[in-house]
């Protein structure tokens, strides 16, 4: 190991350095019982794999000022509900949540907008009343998936320049 500039060192002993091991292993490969080999599964409640999703956490604490909630609804509740819609698009792209993803899932449901529709918000109260309970990770997960992957795909201004007019086509209550 190597050591610091300042650490004596005794005169008879010379200076180590790193070297390589003489033996280098194959690589490693699936091969125990229960290993996914090939694509993550998919189906109902089973989530969307993504990296570093817990940094999404964060990105919601940091758009609370932005969340704007009517009457009967909790900014706790719609923040854990968008979470999970959030991480889907992040995972979708292959990668960690970043602000975009955020203001898409907000944008979707409505959350940012001064006076959402009267119907969009009697559609979304009971949807996302008791999101942010521990034991409702079900209710999230199906607010997830209840958007369809067109939506994801677009980007955060085309979901709010539609979120008024459009939004049982965004969030897949099309009537």
């Amino acid at each position: 190991m190597s050591a610091p500039r300042h650490s004596p060192l005794p005169a008879a002993e010379p200076a180590r350095a790193y070297s390589s091991p003489d033996h280098v292993p194959d690589g490693w490969k699936p091969g125990r019982p229960a290993e996914i080999v090939g694509r993550q599964p998919a189906g109902s409640r089973l989530g969307y794999q993504g990296p570093d999703q817990g940094y999404v956490i964060g990105l919601f604490e940091r758009a609370r000022d932005r969340v704007r909630v009517q009457p009967g609804e909790k900014i706790d509740d719609v923040l854990a509900g968008c979470r999970g819609l959030a991480l889907r698009r992040a995972s979708l792209f292959g990668r960690a949540p970043v602000v975009h993803d955020v203001t898409l899932a907000l944008a979707v449901w409505g959350f940012l907008l001064e006076s959402p529709p009267a119907d969009l918000v009697e559609v979304r109260r009971p949807l996302f009343a008791g999101a942010a309970h521990p034991h409702h990770h079900g209710q999230v997960r199906d607010i997830a998936d209840m958007v369809p992957e067109s939506t994801l795909r677009m980007t955060p201004e085309q979901v709010a320049n539609r979120a008024a007019g459009a939004w049982r086509a965004l969030t897949g209550l099309v009537s």
